[in-house]
């Protein structure tokens, strides 16, 4: 708005200082050319003192007698009051042209030149007349050219016609003077000489063509002034005084009475004189009216600028307001649009069900609302043109949305179908090893039987790269050695994962156990394909408060900074199904399982080498375990249960039961007897009840085997001493020496009795359990997981490095 607002201002601004400039520069140059308008009337008065001080200088170098010393001394005071005068209004004139200031300084210098002239006609009794005047006629002269240039660069007609006229006055007194002085030389020289003669002549030319001069430039009541001046006794004793010059001859002698030709002179050049000043009052005063016009002027227009200037203020003011209203309200509906309304309908439609869209129809619902009313400017052009940039991005974003929800049915379609295949081909693989007894054929069918399932987890892949779940359904919760266990039966490297220390006491929640076991499988699989073959990835399970940490590192070449990067932004923000996301499927499929479960996964640099991948689950996901749910077996007792401090049970014969058979491995399941809990190896002892010693934590094998060392035996107090678990066999071996005959054959042989003698502890027939048509997977996976490292263990080269 700022810009919109000085951009006019800064013009208005402009043209209105030219404008003051001009108008200023007019009052500046009517200002001074009133103080040289003053300087010429002070000019005027002072060629006229000067023209009556060569006078009486004449006179007094014509008779010299104590009058005209008098006169002199009279006329020389007068004019250096009029000297005073023109100096200080000279001192009051800062400009002037080139060319006046030339005539100035001569005049200057002239003036200055005065009071030595004075003293030559004072003191010179025989000095020429004309020599000393000659001074005097310089000095005259430089005073009408300085009245004559005060008119250059006037402007106004009537003021430069009035300081003209007023000039051809002061030439009109100057001829009358220099007609005095041609005329006071004849006399002083006793005859008119020829040269004298046209000296008068050329004067009384001089006075005509001056006084036409100025009868032409005056007006009609200067014309008046004129008149009247030259009207009178005076005037009619001069005109013949003059007719008496003319009537002389030359070179004879002229015969006038000196006084009254001075007199007669002296008055016509006083009415001439007033008649100038007259004529300088009015021009001065028009100088006066046009300066305080100029200035009146001046003073308008300023006041014509400034409120130009606020109107232009108040306009471009009201005009940016509105313009920069409509288009804040323009920006914040497209922020509103770009940051708000359309990130939401992409957010919307990359949920699941978005394949029923309508493009157009969505897109013509979210432009309802246009974002500037119609208007023919540019801004509601530039409404219009935005609104249809928004219908179009809700129209594109609804057509992918689209698309993506058809290419995820197309993955969920194909998905469940190659899951039935899978499932049919790991029905087969049961059947063939549930007869199969060579072993190099059962280690072929587990390994067809892992690649099945990995199979399987790509199939699952799939389905969550198209929106849904596994769909399978769990009614109990799962221990988490269960769950790396059975991610690690996922993995076509499985024989290379080492599970460290796992908390036995935390199981995974039933609705949750195959998503998470399918993400540690693609964090497992990761971990063993992007590092050497002779390596080993391990796997840690801890629970840390509201959360279990699981940590999967390996020993590969690492990633960098850069990429890890890369890599962490991809498993917290996974992208939408396209090709990148199949290509690299197994990183966004954990993405989209974390982000799905809640999940926090993270990929860190190794303390030395390689990359650990670190999965916290969740408390929403996470069941603690009672303590009988992981115990090693039935009839041995944990050692968390150790934490009781109840003493064990005394040791009690055993009675001969049949044996029952441990149950075999089966692929894709982990054995149930493999779960080794991660509890603690110590408990605390029952202090004795006459001691208050601290409580000390003992070995479970110190309380099986101490009371060997016991003083008094647990059974002590019923007299029957010493007793072992081999006694009933001793005893029933013993009787084998003396048998029973409970009857006798025909031939008087004793009759055998079945299993009469046997001793405890022999081995007896195994009983063949019931064969199950199904084998969980887990379990398979499990014993195949079990099988690959007992190979691995015995040899030296990993089973999938390969034949070179």
């Amino acid at each position: 708005m700022r810009l919109i607002v000085a951009a006019p201002l800064v013009a208005v601004i402009g043209f209105a200082g030219l404008a003051l400039t001009e108008s200023a520069r007019q009052t500046t140059r009517a200002s001074d050319l009133g103080e040289l308008a003053r300087l010429g009337a002070e000019a005027g008065d002072l060629s006229h003192r000067l023209q009556r001080e060569r006078v009486a200088a004449a006179d007094l170098l014509t008779r010299g007698g104590p009058q005209q010393q008098d006169a002199f001394a009279d006329a020389a005071t007068a004019t250096d009051a009029v000297v005073a005068g023109y100096r200080g209004q000279r001192a009051r004139v800062t400009s002037a042209p080139p060319a006046t200031r030339a005539v100035l300084a001569r005049i200057d210098a002239t003036l200055d030149a005065l009071p030595p002239l004075r003293a030559q006609v004072r003191t010179a009794a025989h000095a020429s007349v004309s020599a000393m005047t000659f001074g005097y006629r310089i000095a005259v002269a430089d005073l009408l050219t300085l009245r004559e240039s005060v008119t250059v660069g006037v402007v106004n007609a009537r003021i430069a016609d009035g300081i003209r006229a007023s000039a051809a006055l002061s030439k009109t007194a100057e001829a009358v003077g220099q007609q005095q002085v041609a005329v006071l030389r004849a006399i002083a020289a006793g005859e008119l000489t020829p040269a004298l003669q046209q000296d008068i002549t050329a004067a009384r030319t001089s006075f005509t063509e001056s006084s036409l001069a100025f009868l032409a430039l005056a007006r009609p009541d200067w014309s008046s002034w004129w008149e009247q001046a030259g009207s009178g006794q005076e005037a009619l004793l001069l005109q013949r005084l003059q007719d008496e010059v003319s009537r002389t001859r030359a070179g004879s002698s002229l015969r006038l009475d000196v006084d009254a030709w001075i007199t007669a002179t002296q008055q016509w050049s006083g009415r001439l004189s007033d008649l100038r000043q007259r004529v300088d009052t009015v021009v001065l005063d028009d100088v006066r009216a046009a300066h305080a016009d100029q200035r009146r002027r001046a003073a308008a227009e300023a006041v014509g600028v400034v409120l130009a200037l606020l109107l232009t203020a108040l306009v471009t003011w009201a005009v940016a307001r509105q313009i920069t209203r409509r288009l804040r309200r323009l920006r914040d509906a497209a922020n509103e649009v770009a940051f708000a309304r359309l990130p939401e309908v992409v957010a919307r439609l990359q949920q699941p069900g978005s394949s029923a869209v309508d493009p157009d129809e969505l897109a013509r619902r979210q432009s309802e609302d246009t974002l500037e009313p119609s208007s023919d400017d540019e801004i509601g052009e530039l409404g219009q043109a935005f609104s249809a940039v928004h219908r179009a991005a809700v129209r594109t974003a609804a057509e992918q949305a689209v698309m993506r929800a058809n290419t995820a049915d197309i993955f969920i379609h194909l998905s469940r179908r190659e899951q039935r295949l899978v499932d049919a081909v790991l029905v087969q693989v049961d059947r063939v090893e549930r007869d199969e007894t060579d072993p190099e054929r059962l280690e072929q069918l587990y390994a067809l039987d892992n690649l099945a399932t990995r199979m399987g987890r790509i199939n699952a892949s799939l389905l969550v790269l198209g929106g849904v779940g596994v769909g399978r359904v769990r009614q109990e919760d799962v221990a988490l050695q269960k769950v790396l266990q059975a991610a690690q039966s996922q993995i076509e490297h499985y024989a290379r994962i080492r599970l460290g220390m796992v908390d036995g006491d935390v199981a995974v929640a039933a609705e949750t156990v195959d998503e998470v076991v399918h993400l540690l499988a693609e964090l497992m699989d990761n971990a063993t394909v992007y590092s050497p073959p002779g390596t080993e990835a391990w796997v840690t399970g801890r629970s840390l408060g509201d959360r279990v940490i699981i940590q999967i590192s390996d020993e590969g070449v690492g990633l960098s900074p850069q990429r890890l990067h890369q890599l962490n932004e991809l498993l917290s923000r996974p992208p939408a199904i396209d090709v990148a996301a199949v290509r690299a499927m197994g990183l966004v499929v954990v993405g989209q399982l974390a982000v799905r479960l809640g999940v926090t996964v993270q990929l860190r640099p190794g303390p030395r080498l390689g990359t650990i991948a670190e999965a916290a689950l969740p408390a929403t996901m996470i069941r603690p375990l009672p303590p009988e749910e992981y115990l090693l077996t039935s009839a041995r007792p944990s050692r968390r249960a150790a934490r009781n401090g109840a003493p064990p049970p005394p040791y009690a014969p055993r009675t001969p039961q049949p044996a029952h058979p441990v149950p075999q491995p089966r692929a894709g399941r982990p054995p149930e007897d493999r779960a080794l809990p991660s509890a603690p190896v110590f408990r605390r002892a029952t202090p004795p009840p006459e001691h208050g010693d601290a409580p000390t934590e003992e070995l479970l094998i110190f309380q099986e085997v101490n009371h060997w060392f016991r003083s008094d035996p647990p059974n002590a107090h019923d007299g029957t001493g010493w007793a072992s678990p081999a006694d009933d066999a001793w005893r029933t071996a013993a009787q084998v020496a003396a048998p029973d005959v409970a009857a006798t054959t025909h031939s008087g042989l004793p009759k055998r009795q079945p299993q009469r003698h046997l001793v405890p502890g022999a081995v007896t027939a195994p009983t063949q359990p019931p064969r199950s048509e199904y084998r969980d997977p887990a379990q398979v996976a499990t014993a195949m997981a079990a099988y690959a490292r007992g190979v691995a263990a015995r040899r030296p080269t990993l089973t999938n490095q390969g034949n070179p």
